[in-house]
C-alpha cells in the first residue's frame, strides 16, 4: 500500500492569487474546512508546498 498525506483546507483563498486557487482544485478541494488523502509523491507534495499557508498538513 503506498503511503498518503491528510491534507485539509483551513484558511480562505481570498486574497491568493489564480495559480493558488488552481493548486487547491488540483489537490481536490471544493470547499473550506474540507479533507481529503492524496497520494505522498514528489509531484503532490510539490502541488502541497506552493498553498501550505492555506492548508493543515498531517503525515
Amino acid at each position: 500500500m503506498s503511503k498518503t498525506i491528510r491534507v485539509t483546507w483551513v484558511k480562505s483563498q481570498i486574497g491568493s492569487n489564480r495559480r493558488q486557487r488552481a493548486t487547491l482544485r488540483g489537490l481536490g478541494l471544493r470547499r473550506l474546512h474540507q479533507s481529503v488523502e492524496i497520494p505522498d509523491e514528489p509531484a503532490m507534495r510539490g502541488m502541497v508546498d506552493k498553498v501550505r499557508h492555506l492548508l493543515r498538513i498531517e503525515e
